[in-house]
């Protein structure tokens, strides 16, 4: 736990929203994409090109000199305030005050008891956190120095590793508990958009990698005392609340014209973001070069 920041959180912030509207034109983030695929959901498997594609495109950015700024010291204070933020979350889901609305069908009704949520939240954060699991970062390690100088690096095999882990696990999941079903048809929280899916997951792998980690990640690192990690998942929830109300999100129909709008302009955004913010005096950038190293 250590209070750290790079600077741009308002940048940050909003590149958080363009990864939730990104998932939710794919239908799910990185993580629902591994289990999709180990479930036997071919389609999500534009998803996930699109995805490497995204990060293919970071890459190439943080190459030729990309960086929101130099990693310093931030008030303690600015460390706790995510956590928080989470603990009065959780004080109100346990207390269920009357202005608060729950859904009672649909996805959101869907989940474990609560306190099977909790530990099960401890366990994969606290294995997260250890591991810097994150699966942009795992195909960025990839791009930049290939399998071979992957497999020399510790830290990099160790990340791989979790992630190759990860989609086993879900995989021998899927198949004891009789939810494995290989085909395009059928499958749930997929529909027939695939150019979609691809550009939606292309936003997220972009847009992940010029923020240093996914969806996921960013919530740990969060929880762990980033200010920028911070900005970006409140971005993400601001996001989430964009998504439900402006209709953003794919569905069992397809995608919607207006998250085909939002997809398009937040590419577009990412790349104009990605040439303002280039220095191009540098390589890869330091406040990268660590996280990498």
């Amino acid at each position: 736990f250590k209070a750290t920041s790079n600077g741009s959180p308002l940048l940050r912030f909003f590149v958080g929203i363009l990864l939730i509207i990104g998932c939710s034109v794919f239908m799910g983030c990185p993580i629902k994409m591994i289990f999709r695929i180990c479930a036997g959901d071919i389609t999500a498997l534009f998803g996930f090109f699109g995805l490497a594609a995204g990060v293919y495109i970071g890459i190439k950015f943080v190459g030729g000199g990309f960086r929101l700024g130099n990693s310093t010291q931030s008030p303690v204070a600015n460390a706790f305030l995510i956590p928080a933020l989470m603990f009065i979350l959780l004080i109100i889901l346990l207390w269920e005050p009357s202005f608060i609305s729950l859904s009672n069908k649909g996805a959101g009704a869907q989940h474990a008891p609560i306190y099977i949520s909790l530990l099960a939240g401890l366990i994969a954060g606290a294995l997260a956190q250890r591991t810097g699991f994150c699966v942009t970062g795992g195909i960025a390690r990839l791009f930049l120095w290939g399998p071979k100088e992957v497999k020399g690096c510790p830290k990099s095999t160790g990340l791989l590793m979790g992630i190759i882990s990860f989609f086993l696990i879900a995989f021998f999941a899927s198949i004891l508990t009789g939810q494995f079903l290989l085909g395009w048809q059928g499958q749930p929280s997929s529909n027939e958009s695939y150019g979609w899916s691809f550009l939606g997951m292309l936003m997220v792998g972009f847009g992940s990698v010029l923020i240093k980690g996914c969806p996921f990640r960013q919530v740990v690192l969060a929880g762990q005392g980033d200010s920028d990690a911070g900005a970006a998942f409140l971005g993400m929830l601001t996001g989430a609340a964009l998504v439900q109300n402006w209709g953003l999100g794919g569905n069992a129909v397809g995608t919607p014209y207006e998250g085909k709008v939002a997809v398009l302009l937040g590419i577009c955004l990412l790349f104009i973001i990605g040439l303002i913010y280039r220095n191009r005096e540098i390589s890869i950038a330091p406040e990268f070069q660590a996280g990498l190293d």
